[in-house]
């Protein structure tokens, strides 16, 4: 038996890793425990707020393409607006506008109808 326990004990004194464990518990002792609570409270506040900012971007992001959206169809809208008042205001003037043969046949008439009078 004292065989077994003096091999597990060069195992362990062997083990790189079991030695830093070993420091760590002469250093720290009984307080690692408390430090080890508080940086698990640490890293769960920090994946949290880490969750958090992502949801409020993901909303925002969300919230910007809706904004670009309704944007994009209000400019839409306009220029149709703007293009249909500014063919309206075309046909008007070619309406209003008199051809330069047919307002110089007119003068001439008039003129002859003066001349006849």
């Amino acid at each position: 038996m004292a065989k077994e326990n003096k091999a597990a004990e060069e195992q362990v004194v062997n083990d790189p890793s079991s030695k830093i464990e070993a420091i760590k518990n002469l250093i720290f002792g009984e307080n690692i425990a408390a430090y080890n609570s508080e940086f698990d409270a640490v890293k769960k506040d920090i994946a949290a707020k880490r969750q958090e900012l992502r949801d409020f971007i993901e909303e925002t992001s969300k919230e910007l393409n809706q904004a670009i959206d309704n944007l994009s169809t209000d400019i839409n809208i306009r220029i149709t607006e703007l293009e249909d008042n500014l063919a309206d205001k075309v046909e008007m003037l070619d309406d209003k506008k008199v051809d330069r043969k047919t307002l110089g046949d007119l003068l001439i008439a008039m003129g002859e109808k003066i001349n006849k009078k």
